[in-house]
């Protein structure tokens, strides 16, 4: 039977207490940033704009989010030296901060012995899990929603494990 999976802003509107996301890949190959990647290839240039067309339907629901008290942290765990694709990552992460976002980053080589899931996830009120999945290119595949106690379990321990052990986004330097 298939799953309905909610999209971010549904998820975001539910949360009552807190909205965390455990990021794990070096590189994301997710069509809506296909052309941001590739100016920023060329030119250098990242869009930091939180009111941009791009940006602004993710802005918009973080403040909103964050205005009615639920606390959105996102922690990514990185191969160091970084990829690519992190360094634009990096560029674009105070646009997370200006919406209202905490953001933290942790080598992997310090990640080694913390417990954690098989995927990337959104983590709503330490009780409705979004995996995120995505193909062997990083292309997003389809999400998948999970309200297994043990699961929540594993993502609540494991994102606060990482969360304890990360450097924030203003202290981060990418050589």
């Amino acid at each position: 039977m298939p799953q309905s999976v909610p999209s971010f802003a549904e998820l975001l509107d539910r949360a009552t207490e807190s909205a965390l996301h455990l990021e794990m890949r070096d590189s994301y190959g997710v069509a809506s940033e296909a052309e941001a990647l590739a100016r920023w290839r060329e030119t250098g240039d990242v869009d930091t704009d939180p009111e941009s067309p791009y940006w602004s339907p993710w802005t918009e629901l973080v403040r909103r989010t964050v205005a009615r008290g639920v606390v959105v942290r996102r922690a990514r765990i990185v191969s160091e030296p970084v990829s690519d694709y992190i360094r634009y990552e990096h560029a674009g992460t105070i646009v997370n901060l200006a919406a209202g976002e905490e953001v933290r980053w942790l080598a992997r080589r310090q990640a080694s012995d913390i417990p954690l899931p098989g995927n990337d996830f959104w983590l709503i009120d330490s009780r409705l899990i979004r995996w995120n999945h995505f193909t062997g290119a990083g292309a997003s595949a389809p999400g998948e929603v999970s309200e297994d106690p043990d699961a929540a379990r594993l993502c609540t321990t494991a994102f606060e494990a990482v969360w304890s052990r990360a450097i924030s986004h203003n202290e981060y330097k990418i050589n």
